[in-house]
């Protein structure tokens, strides 16, 4: 099984198109067998996808050409014996979101992750919520 972790930049700031995102993600991933973690606060995107290796390049590459993403860069490529992450969730933050909320919500989705991949989401989400 495949664990890609990548992040980019929003071409908008704006977190309205953050549920079409993730509705359209959830149906493709849920089609898929796709799974893993999206960051995304309105600024940046942070996911990981886990899955068959063809599905979640094939999903990889939606995301490398939607015009919502921008400076797509790729964090880890691994293989992994099982999902680190489970279902898939999502992680957003609204400009009236309460900060330390959002850092505990982070923390707890990415609980199963490896070192490495929990301190990537937990460090991105410290660093917005003073955003």
């Amino acid at each position: 099984m495949l664990q890609l972790v990548y992040i980019s930049s929003a071409t908008a700031r704006e977190t309205q198109g953050l549920d079409q995102i993730l509705a359209t993600s959830r149906r493709n991933n849920a089609r898929d067998r796709v799974t893993g973690l999206l960051f995304a606060d309105g600024v940046r995107f942070l996911q990981a996808l886990e899955g068959e290796a063809a599905a979640v390049e094939a999903a990889f590459e939606r995301i490398r050409e939607d015009p919502r993403h921008r400076a797509v860069v790729v964090l880890s490529r691994r293989e992994i014996a099982t999902r680190e992450f489970g279902p898939w969730d999502m992680a957003a933050r609204t400009a009236d979101a309460d900060g330390d909320a959002f850092v505990a919500q982070v923390e707890r989705l990415v609980a199963g992750a490896s070192p490495a991949v929990r301190g990537t989401f937990a460090g991105l989400a410290t660093v917005r919520r003073a955003a």
